[in-house]
């Protein structure tokens, strides 16, 4: 498909008829904590909404209660805690066990940095053997052992925003501002990574390609819209898309569904629960393709 831009987009494969919720990937995130579990909710439910098949959200068990009853879709796991509410460093066993059967992990969002729940994340990452959505906490993690990544079994797509960024690479934001393209490349040089460094025209990096999306506003600056991204991007993946192509259409498809919350409440009161009720039809959108559509207006004539 091309998108508005002249852009070549992914489209998810048609579903069969007899298809089944296995069909359709199985998507674990990996989130939350007490001062956060609106990320956690955020991301399972985005994964929900970007049509995976089976949504487990594996959370600490304060706040298990909490998210198990703002969830009616997916599956809510309640592993160990810290004192403080984190997860702990020992719940790196359970959460590998539960990655075992899922076809991608979406791992960061709301965690905290607690050491055990970063020693969490630190054991889990070379250890997880499908795709990994690695996002906020997850990403802030990375950053105090980048050789982690080196050692990933399977894809790792790598979502930061230019401060997240910033703390990868030793820069500041403004370094990674002024450069955009180019340090999403440097990120992106080692196999089977891929990098969205999100912003005013997040750009997609992995191997030899590269996109710059335009969909998107500025009312989506706001707490919790990366959350729904992550969630998006694993569920493209869980549905049989490549890694470049799940990130890249999942920044199109949630620049879009912003696009239309905020031509229904504006810039400034969009929320990022408004990403999750307009999704659905930027995707039904995208899937029926309004560029081909006979009865939109023709393009006026250069």
């Amino acid at each position: 498909m091309i998108d508005e831009f002249g852009h070549q987009l992914p489209k998810l494969p048609p579903r069969r008829p007899d298809g089944h919720k296995g069909d359709f990937g199985r998507v674990l995130v990996v989130a939350g904590s007490p001062a956060m579990t609106g990320a956690a909710y955020l991301a399972a439910e985005a994964a929900v909404r970007g049509g995976a098949g089976l949504v487990t959200l594996a959370t600490a068990r304060p706040v298990h209660p909490i998210l198990a009853i703002k969830l009616t879709g997916p599956l809510v796991r309640a592993l160990p805690a810290t004192p403080a509410g984190g997860i702990a460093a020992e719940a790196a066993a359970e959460v590998l066990e539960l990655a075992r059967g899922a076809d991608v992990v979406a791992l960061g969002p709301g965690l905290g940095m607690e050491p055990a729940t970063v020693a969490f994340v630190h054991a889990l990452l070379p250890a997880i053997p499908v795709p990994v959505v690695l996002d906020a906490d997850g990403l802030n993690a990375l950053a105090q052992n980048v050789d982690l990544l080196a050692q990933r079994p399977a894809p790792t797509i790598l979502t930061p925003h230019p401060g997240e960024m910033g703390r990868l690479l030793r820069l500041d934001a403004r370094a990674v501002q002024s450069g955009r393209a180019r340090v999403a490349r440097v990120v992106a040089v080692p196999p089977h990574v891929v990098v969205v460094l999100k912003g005013h025209r997040t750009v997609v990096a992995g191997g030899q390609q590269f996109y710059e999306n335009r969909t998107g506003n500025a009312g989506m600056a706001t707490g919790g819209s990366g959350d729904v991204l992550t969630g998006l991007i694993a569920a493209l993946l869980g549905q049989g898309l490549a890694p470049f192509a799940a990130a890249q259409l999942g920044v199109y498809l949630h620049g879009a569904a912003g696009d239309l919350a905020a031509a229904e409440v504006g810039p400034i009161s969009l929320a990022a629960t408004d990403l999750l009720a307009w999704l659905p039809k930027a995707i039904l959108r995208h899937h029926r393709n309004p560029l081909l559509d006979p009865a939109r207006p023709a393009a006026p004539r250069a």
